[in-house]
């Protein structure tokens, strides 16, 4: 049996052992070291799972998500989400909607202090989701708004899933996260736009709030300096050189504690809830990495990534039409796998078709992101929907999924933007040298 088909095999095994429920780091991992085995021998196999456990555990550049993640939950638990929030609501309450659009414009501030899509959504789910039900929001249109808007924490820097795309494609992080600061911030004008249409449409599903003077909005705008300082501080140092992204993480969960300290809000129990959070998570992040590492290798002796880089790359079609198929690939594979897990299966096969189709890497990284932001708010594997619904006990999930859809438009809208303007997302890191 040649390489190529033993690899198809392998591929429908994985998604045969990942239907059945199985860890997808697991299922990676065993598919690719069988794989390799039957491919080139068995030694090999045993050889290889080790040694890519090692430089995957050990790879300095991956060191940046557990001190980001760390960021995150400091912040969570020194009580800067809900000072986001309360700052958004005092601006945009008043509108038709409005509530909801601060939840997303307060996901926006907090993914800047977080990383990770479902953690963000955990997070502004108890935060906005009792203010919404109060104001009498539309269940659909208030956990729909948590979703989606928690997603915006897998793009706005700085961003685990970013990280991850750096390390499989060897670019740079910081110009990754560069990267990825217009384009969140479209996606959050569509996203407001698009709850507007909605309430414009049907006012009883957002009832606008009550409209605050200039003095408290101004007052409000003192919850929101915390986050821009430690923002400034990463991506600025960033951006100028500085430091580097990992120093740059260091610095963030360094800074994070500090502000929880001036805050009033650092003690002994909230680190430690920080720091089982952060294990649990970065845990959960290096494994998969290392399984679609093992994985990855399996896939390079098979030779369909290169097989199939030349065939996309052969066909008569223009380059917008092949990548617009594999966004397509994206939106519709993202419906049954994990994000994560998604990037590292199939990074490998199409980052090289992108390449050769003369696409900026950067540029795909931002769209890869806002496909999988896609992915977590669709069933049937929409983890942000799977993670507001587990927030709200009473809400069903299908709720969350019918209120989310129209969010998906946005995305949509979003990628359709970046493909006729990739400046959107290559203009801000064109300037850092």
């Amino acid at each position: 049996m040649s390489p190529t088909m033993l690899g198809v095999l392998g591929l429908l095994a994985m998604l045969l052992l990942l239907a059945a429920s199985l860890p997808v780091a697991v299922v990676m991992g065993v598919v690719g070291v069988a794989g390799f085995a039957l491919i080139v021998t068995p030694q090999a196999a045993l050889a290889m799972l080790p040694a890519d456990l090692h430089d995957v555990l050990s790879n300095y550049g991956l060191t940046v998500i557990p001190m980001f993640v760390f960021m995150g939950q400091v912040c969570f638990h020194a009580g800067i989400s809900r000072k986001l929030f309360n700052a958004a609501y005092r601006w945009m309450g008043w509108l038709p909607g409005g509530l909801a659009m601060a939840t997303v414009g307060a996901c926006t501030a907090f993914g800047a202090i977080c990383g990770s899509g479902p953690a963000t959504a955990a997070t502004m789910s108890a935060v906005a989701m009792p203010e919404m039900r109060r104001f009498k929001y539309d269940d659909a249109l208030a956990s729909g708004t948590v979703a989606a808007g928690g997603s915006l924490g897998m793009l706005i820097p700085p961003s685990v899933v970013f990280i991850v795309y750096g390390v499989l494609t060897e670019q740079s992080i910081g110009k990754l996260f560069i990267s990825g600061i217009v384009p969140g911030l479209l996606i959050a004008v569509l996203f407001c736009l698009t709850i507007w249409l909605q309430c414009r449409r049907k006012p009883a599903l957002g009832p606008a709030g009550p409209r605050f003077t200039w003095r408290e909005r101004l007052a409000a705008l003192k919850g929101v300096i915390e986050t821009l300082a430690l923002f400034a501080l990463v991506m600025g140092g960033m951006f100028g050189g500085w430091f580097t992204p990992t120093e740059g993480a260091a610095v963030g969960a360094a800074g994070s504690v500090v502000v929880a300290a001036i805050v009033g809000k650092c003690t002994w129990s909230m680190i430690w809830r920080s720091v089982q959070e952060t294990i649990r998570t970065s845990c959960m992040v290096m494994i998969i990495v290392a399984g679609a590492t093992v994985f990855g290798h399996f896939l390079a002796v098979t030779q369909i990534p290169s097989n199939l880089a030349a065939w996309l790359s052969a066909l008569p079609l223009p380059a917008w039409v092949v990548l617009s198929l594999i966004v397509a690939f994206y939106l519709v594979a993202g419906c049954f796998v994990d994000a994560l897990a998604l990037i590292m299966l199939t990074i490998p096969i199409f980052y090289p078709v992108v390449l050769k189709l003369g696409y900026h890497p950067i540029w795909f990284g931002v769209i890869i992101v806002i496909v999988t932001q896609m992915g977590v708010i669709t069933p049937p594997v929409g983890v942000n929907v799977y993670v507001v619904s587990g927030m709200e006990r009473d809400l069903p999930l299908q709720t969350v999924f019918r209120g989310a859809m129209p969010f998906l438009l946005a995305l949509v809208a979003a990628v359709a933007l970046l493909l006729i303007f990739p400046g959107l997302a290559t203009w801000l890191p064109g300037l850092v040298k």
